[in-house]
């Protein structure tokens, strides 16, 4: 079997980087079957949309510690995971579902996804060494729009089955998986690291630069995933405020998906921009979104949709460009351990953002949890602007 040229590489990249981590939210986007299929009931529901956050995390560190992506095939890694976690997913189709399980194949689902998301922009930094930016935009667009995919089905008369949810996410997992480790070789830019360093997340925050971009990228995802989820309700909210009955599957895919969008045009701003001013500039947007929140629910209805999709577009566009940051301040055979630490870190993060909000939605208004998010944005951008001179 020939390989494709180099121009074939990101196409396939962005393909399978869709259809592998349209696992994510699978089982957010059917938590309350889910929930109720185990005869527990929706008190379980914050339990599974952490679960997966929470194998993501274990995930990125054990694949951080051993150096996987750098010691290993990028695309041998990438596809026994993809396998690995469509069948975590898959799994939930059992007849009897027991809350043990579900929390399981649901953590099992993001520790795999611990050699997708990190590695697939592992795999894209061995190919572009230049215009990174506009490929992992490209690429993280991708992710955005799997992330978002599970809310497009579930919105759909196909997805009243929450079964073909399932199906067809792990489905598509096998697919992206076969199509990285058939067509898409190791990366001519690649360094592989011959030896284990237990002490190279370390060294690598000892790089002032990486440093910077790491905690910028921090304060982003204090925000990302807990605006994703919590979205549902803030749907939910402005349809009992207005008394109007829109699809919230639906209007929830269109915010995570138009932030899928906005990561490829900041990809290409980046090419005349830099990466940094793109991250800074969209981070500095979501952020004001997050401190001018409550006053979006007393907006007309039409009005408040239009905000909140522009939210979810700032709030997403900076993540690929934080991550080309990174990429660029790690050593050349360190870059997949150090995407892959910061990964871990952050989504940590995010788990502490999404137990708060979910803890301020019973103790008060909804449509004041999301200003908890401010201090994220005002993190990052803190730390981007005082370590400017070293992206300049």
């Amino acid at each position: 079997m020939s390989l494709p040229r180099k121009n074939l590489i990101l196409p396939i990249l962005i393909l399978s980087q869709f259809a592998c981590t349209s696992l994510w939210f699978a089982g957010n986007a059917i938590v309350d079957e889910l929930a109720f299929k185990t005869g527990i009931g929706l008190e379980i529901t914050a339990f599974v949309l952490t679960s997966v956050q929470l194998g993501f995390i274990i995930g990125t560190l054990v694949f951080a510690l051993l150096m996987i992506a750098d010691r290993f095939s990028p695309s041998k890694v990438f596809f026994i995971c993809a396998v690995l976690a469509a069948f975590c997913n898959f799994s939930l189709m059992v007849h009897v579902l027991s809350k043990e399980h579900l929390l399981f194949a649901r953590f099992g689902t993001g520790f795999f996804l611990a050699g997708i998301y990190p590695v697939g922009m592992k795999i894209a930094a061995d190919y572009y060494e230049n215009g990174l930016g506009k490929a992992l935009g490209l690429l993280v667009g991708a992710l955005v729009f799997g992330t978002a995919f599970p809310f497009l089905i579930g919105g759909l008369e196909l997805g009243e089955n929450y079964q073909m949810v399932l199906t067809i996410t792990s489905a598509l997992s096998i697919l992206g998986g076969g199509l990285i480790y058939f067509f898409v070789p190791n990366g001519p830019f690649r360094k592989p690291s011959i030896k284990l360093q237990l002490k190279a997340g370390i060294a690598l925050f000892k790089i002032t630069d990486f440093r910077t971009a790491a905690f910028g990228y921090f304060g982003h995802m204090w925000e990302l995933y807990a605006f994703w989820a919590f979205t549902p309700l803030a749907l939910k909210t402005i349809n009992s405020i207005h008394n109007v009955d829109f699809s919230i599957p639906l209007w929830t895919f269109a915010t995570i998906a138009l932030g899928g969008i906005s990561c490829s045009i900041g990809g290409y701003f980046s090419e005349k921009y830099g990466s940094y001013k793109v991250a800074l500039f969209a981070l500095l947007i979501s952020g004001g979104f997050c401190l001018v929140s409550p006053m979006l629910f007393q907006l007309p209805t039409y009005l408040f949709i239009t905000a909140w999709c522009i939210w979810g577009m700032a709030v997403t566009a900076d993540s690929p460009q934080f991550s080309s940051l990174v990429a660029q301040a790690a050593p050349s055979q360190l870059k997949g351990t150090g995407l892959t630490l910061v990964n871990c870190l952050g989504f940590a993060i995010s788990i502490a953002s999404i137990q708060l909000v979910s803890f301020m939605a019973k103790e008060t208004e909804s449509t004041f949890i999301f200003i908890f998010l401010a201090c994220g944005p005002l993190f990052g951008v803190y730390h981007l602007i005082r370590g400017k001179q070293y992206f300049s």
